[in-house]
């Protein structure tokens, strides 16, 4: 049970992750697994994810990316690359972390669990941000980056550190989404 139920946990928390970073989560899983904390090991076939090139090109990708998203218009153009980028990455995350499954079923895995979650949590950011720049001309944008980052990095900590809480997390913050969106609803003007 734990070669499936856990990898899928820790699949779903990083994928989350990743759909408000690409790269931020896919560093911090390359980091993880070199070192081998929290038990976190990679699937053979993506290995390569904690070579010494590929943590180079993840900080490097990592910096680029969170700079980036501090800049207004960067940061939409960033988020419209993210529609495809992000679930490409949390299918690569949520995949890698099946170490003992055949790689076709890490694959397949790791779709099921990685894109729609990234895809989710892309969409939900994709909402705040055009509510910021709609309320705030911007302004407050690179505050919500911010936010942003600390979310996808802690979502990732918790992952590896307690992957059995990332569903309990998930769910709270789909409550606390659907909260805040019903009373942005309720305060919209209504067209007849």
């Amino acid at each position: 049970m734990q070669t499936w139920v856990l990898p899928a946990l820790l699949g779903l928390g990083l994928a989350a992750a990743t759909g408000l970073r690409t790269f931020l989560p896919l560093l911090m899983l390359a980091v993880v697994a070199r070192f081998g904390w929290f038990g976190v090991g990679l699937n053979p076939h993506v290995a390569w994810l904690g070579s010494n090139a590929a943590l180079a090109a993840l900080g490097v990708a990592t910096v680029v990316e969170l700079a980036a998203d501090k800049i207004p218009l960067v940061d939409h153009a960033l988020s419209a690359v993210g529609t495809v980028t992000r679930p490409l990455a949390a299918i690569l995350v949520a995949g890698a972390v099946f170490t003992h499954a055949d790689p076709a079923v890490a694959a397949i895995a790791g779709l099921i669990i990685g894109a729609p979650t990234a895809l989710a949590f892309h969409a939900a950011q994709t909402g705040t941000r055009v509510a910021s720049t709609a309320t705030t001309a911007g302004l407050a944008n690179p505050f919500v980056s911010v936010f942003e980052d600390l979310a996808s990095a802690g979502m990732a900590a918790l992952a590896f550190i307690a992957p059995v809480l990332v569903p309990l997390l998930l769910a709270v913050l789909l409550f606390v989404g659907w909260r805040v969106w019903r009373r942005l609803r309720a305060g919209a003007p209504r067209t007849p």
